[in-house]
């Protein structure tokens, strides 16, 4: 791209955000941002966007492993240096700034590492033998940040910075992700000032009608980069920008601030990955992709509720019509999705919406209540309660009914880990997952919040000694987990690009084919869903003997005249044996 042409694409960009003068006068401003990082950055630049079948991501937080004697990010070093090597590519670090609340979420200074986890350096030993995400959490600031008290003080810079409304106006329209009030209340010399704060009274939305808000986050994205971000998570994007008298949801200026980044990306640092994360309807979802100038990477959302329900309920009607329909939507060049389960936050229901009937819904939500979970709710523009977000242990959410032994429990959680890998995308793994970690309720009981029940926080040798004990849920579920995804590793076929197709099956039986990028290699991964034994016609699939490998687990799977038997809740990936 010549000079020319990228000073074009931006100024276009700023002239959809703030008007043609405008733009002119900002150009400059940009250009030595992006001076600037060229120099910082000492000619360390990262190859273009690449990922294969060999890509799975970690998601945890800084302290979420932790030894004596050693800060909580190098603690966390020493577990996946020892544990999890070659078998996870990219370690999303939850964020590990300074915060005042929602566990990092209420980011008090963007550019620092909390003192109590560790430092930069910390950071970048991390980035040895992984690569790294990093949270850019750019829609609002902890009441704490210096910003903010600016805004108090009624001082620059932060003065501006904050969406001053006054209580009187209609904001019925604003699509809401919580039920609490969208303005709180701010003491000031001024007097009693009303700001707008879309997730919490502690998380004050920024003003990005304000072109410095937006500098100040473009340079703090290029500033993680430098420090070793491969990838960078635009947390809770959709909500950037607020205009009064819309919904103040996925906006246009919001679109085209993630296309001025990805603009910035292409030309700066081709090899990092934007990642959106925006908890709505399927739909809403992939407009980040927009025409292949947005996200490189959106999560999918809809398979965490989806694979639960389809497992609780031992139907696979509502997920194979959802992942059926991905046929349709061919990705643009250079995009995928995460696919993941279980995460720092709850299993979000907005991504039902449409695909699940909400009867079948309230069912599901009264049974994880049983066991022991909580629904939290968001306020609609009909000033009515929904259900917004399952929060509970993902290992829990498969636990039986009663309190009796339950010799499946595993296996339905194993199962639900393992049909994500088989589909298109790059998976990615929470933590708490890994160590089957169960629901945590004195968690919620000491910080107030739902979401702690997923958030343990481990000593690292008790989890130690838990995984390398075969008859703990730790010990069975952790060694299991990393052998599947070191299997899937050497699967072409998995790589994030390869072709899909889900295959007609029986009710209960969810089966997909993957196919290599050079069409050479071909695996049909096979799911029972049920609690009973099956015996599966696959003569239309393989014809060849030879054919007839379970990759998953390595043996010759179970087949004779009356076809593949697989047992209740069992995976299969099946494949020529020399894969």
């Amino acid at each position: 791209m010549t000079a020319s042409d990228l000073d074009r694409r931006l100024q276009a960009h700023l002239s959809k955000l703030y008007g043609k003068a405008m733009a002119i006068s900002l150009l400059p401003r940009l250009h030595h941002l992006i001076n600037h990082h060229i120099e910082l950055r000492r000619g360390r630049s990262l190859e273009a966007p690449r990922w294969d079948e060999k890509d799975s991501v970690l998601i945890t937080y800084g302290d979420s492993v932790q030894y004596p004697g050693l800060s909580p990010l190098a603690s966390l070093k020493l577990f996946l240096d020892r544990r999890l090597q070659s078998v996870f590519s990219l370690v999303h670090i939850l964020p590990f700034f300074p915060y005042s609340s929602d566990d990092g979420f209420s980011v008090s200074d963007f550019r620092a590492i909390n003192p109590r986890l560790g430092d930069w350096e910390d950071i970048h030993a991390l980035g040895e033998n992984f690569s790294l995400m990093f949270d850019l959490v750019l829609n609002h600031m902890s009441r704490e940040h210096l910003w903010f008290v600016n805004f108090i003080q009624d001082e620059k810079p932060g003065r501006d910075y904050v969406i001053q409304v006054d209580p009187s106006e209609n904001l019925s329209m604003v699509v809401r992700p919580r039920s609490q009030p969208l303005l709180s209340g701010v003491r000031t010399p001024r007097g009693l000032l009303h700001v707008w704060a879309t997730f919490s009274n502690d998380q004050i939305d920024l003003n990005y009608a304000n072109p410095d808000v937006l500098f100040e986050f473009i340079d703090i994205l290029l500033e993680y980069i430098r420090n070793g971000a491969r990838a960078v998570r635009l947390d809770a994007v959709a909500f950037l920008w607020k205009e009064i008298g819309t919904n103040c949801i996925h906006l246009p200026q919001t679109h085209e601030v993630i296309k001025l980044f990805r603009t910035l990306m292409e030309v700066l640092e081709p090899g990092v990955i934007l990642l959106t994360e925006t908890n709505v309807p399927h739909s809403e979802n992939i407009s980040y992709f927009a025409d292949g100038d947005e996200a490189n990477m959106i999560y999918q959302f809809s398979l965490p509720p989806l694979i639960l329900h389809a497992i609780l309920r031992q139907t696979t009607r509502y997920l194979v019509l959802w992942a059926k329909s991905l046929e349709d939507e061919p990705l643009p060049p250079g995009c995928t999705y995460l696919s993941f389960t279980a995460s720092h936050d709850g299993v979000g229901l907005r991504a039902l919406e449409g695909l699940v009937p909400e009867e079948e819904v309230s069912a599901m939500l009264d049974i994880m209540r049983q066991r022991g979970g909580y629904v939290s709710m968001r306020a609609t523009t009909e000033g009515k309660d929904r259900p917004y977000e399952l929060n509970i242990s993902y290992f829990d959410a498969f636990a039986s009914e009663d309190d009796s032994g339950d010799p499946w429990h595993i296996a339905r959680f194993m199962l639900s880990q393992t049909l994500p890998l088989s589909l298109r995308g790059i998976p990615a793994v929470y933590f708490n997952s890994l160590g089957a970690t169960p629901n945590d309720p004195l968690g919620v009981e000491r910080t107030g919040m739902t979401r702690s029940i997923n958030r343990r926080k481990w000593d690292g040798a008790e989890l130690e000694r838990l995984i390398d004990v075969p008859l703990t849920d730790a010990g069975q579920v952790f060694p299991e987990y990393v052998r599947r995804l070191r299997v899937r590793r050497g699967i072409k076929a998995f790589h994030p690009d390869a072709a899909q197709r889900i295959l007609e099956m029986p009710e209960g039986i969810f089966a997909v084919e993957r196919v290599s990028l050079d069409g050479m290699q071909r695996v049909f991964a096979i799911h029972n869903l049920t609690g009973e034994p099956v015996s599966l016609d696959i003569s239309v699939l393989v014809e060849e003997e030879a054919q007839r490998f379970d990759a998953l687990h390595q043996v010759v799977p179970d087949i004779d005249s009356q076809g593949l038997h697989m047992r209740p809740y069992q995976s299969i990936w099946l494949m020529s044996k020399s894969y």
